[in-house]
């Protein structure tokens, strides 16, 4: 790939923000500011170049539609009844009768359209490993897992001591759901994870509904970060986890998706939602930066990423989202946006989602070399890495009708 460098932009690093700043890309990563190249795209004060964000939970075989929760009025003890819901839905039925490299695709798709570059799949490698290449979006492939500290956990993996101590050893996050429930057992997640002596700040625990204000003073203590999907835990269980508390404490939270059966149908969505339920428990704002640092920061942090994604940094990966400016803050355009919005999506260096009219002349040499479908985006000419309308139009056809679903943002 040849090198080339944004200029004229407003760069949301997210240390700082760069007013018409100059970013040079070498080789896949950022090389610095203040240079400039053969090569430059003037980006100018209607557009903001982010980080591409990053997010921290999904279920990549598992976004299908519509969601499946509990009867009205009424809320889950757990996940396990959940499960055994979603597994005797019709829906289900459908969704179980594609087959999962498309699931992943899709997956792969809902997150791309929302100014994704990383995304951490729910999934053990021995369940998804056959399916991550040729995404196209940055899947991480090194962690370690263990489904849930409790019996409901679903044998994923080694164990806890045995997956925490890889995860130690190969400096790998350790990830795993905990007190996603109000039972005795799930809530007795930190103490499990203590006794098995792996409540450290390799762990990434999922949900944490059942944090008690100590289970939030221990993992404060042993700066473990906390995946938040408050879109699914309100669907699910009516509440989410303290997270003004957690928050309070210097938790690192990263926000995540969960699947669409539960949660957003995207990662803007999901960031809309907190935003929305923050004002709703609390009668206070939760300010848009420390949304944007969920999604961006903080995530990397959790994933042990730091400095390669989440951040517009020398040594990071030219992982680029620029969206649509609606705002002088560049924090509250993010919050404001919607795919339509995104004009731009590159992961190291190479552009996976693009305005046609706005780079396609500038990426020409890379659209001209194949692997790249084209949709009409919010009234846009867009290109897209792989052929989302051809994958789209194979689902439709293969359940037998204009199935839908709300993370494509487009039209067959």
């Amino acid at each position: 790939m040849t090198a080339y460098a944004l200029t004229d932009a407003t760069v949301v690093t997210p240390r700082k923000i760069r007013g018409s700043a100059s970013v040079r890309v070498e080789e896949g990563k950022v090389a610095g500011f203040g240079l400039g190249s053969r090569r430059e795209l003037k980006i100018g004060s209607a557009a903001i170049v982010f980080p591409a964000l990053v997010n921290v939970h999904d279920h990549l075989r598992g976004n299908y539609l519509p969601r499946v929760g509990p009867e009205a009025g009424s809320f889950y003890l757990n996940w396990a009844p959940w499960d055994a819901d979603l597994k005797a839905s019709p829906v289900y039925r459908e969704r179980a009768s594609i087959d999962v490299a498309t699931m992943y695709r899709l997956g792969a798709y809902k997150n791309l359209f929302s100014g994704v570059g990383t995304v951490n799949d729910h999934f053990p490698h021995e369940l998804n490993e056959a399916h991550l290449a040729g995404l196209p979006i940055r899947v991480i492939k090194d962690y370690c897992l263990a489904h849930e500290c409790s019996s409901f956990d679903l044998g994923w993996g080694e164990g806890v001591e045995i997956e925490h101590r890889w995860a130690v050893e190969r400096d790998w996050p350790f990830i795993t759901h905990l007190e996603e429930g109000f039972d005795p057992e799930s809530q007795d997640g930190v103490g499990i994870l203590e006794r098995s002596e792996a409540l450290d700040e390799h762990d990434l625990l999922v949900h944490c509904i059942g944090f008690s204000d100590e289970d939030i003073r221990k993992v404060k203590r042993g700066q473990a970060s906390v995946a938040w999907c408050p879109a699914s835990n309100q669907f699910m269980f009516n509440l989410t986890c303290k997270i003004r508390k957690m928050l309070r404490a210097g938790v690192n939270v990263a926000l995540g998706t969960d699947s669409t059966h539960t949660g957003s149908v995207n990662l803007l969505e999901e960031m809309r939602f907190a935003r929305s339920s923050y004002r709703e428990l609390y009668g206070e704002e939760l300010p848009a930066k420390s949304l944007f640092e969920m999604v961006s920061s903080n995530a990397a942090k959790a994933l042990r990423m730091q400095g390669r994604v989440g951040i517009v940094e020398p040594g990071a990966f030219a992982d680029f989202a620029i969206f649509r400016a609606s705002s002088d803050d560049p924090y509250e355009s993010l919050c404001a946006s919607h795919p339509e919005d995104l004009e731009l999506l590159t992961v190291a260096g190479s552009p996976v989602l693009g305005d046609e009219d706005k780079y396609g002349d500038f990426f020409a040499h890379e659209l001209a070399a194949g692997g790249y479908g084209r949709i009409d985006l919010g009234g846009r000419a867009t290109f897209v890495k792989g052929d989302p309308a051809a994958l789209y139009r194979h689902l439709r056809a293969f359940v037998g009708f204009d199935k839908k679903l709300d993370y494509l943002p487009f039209e067959p």
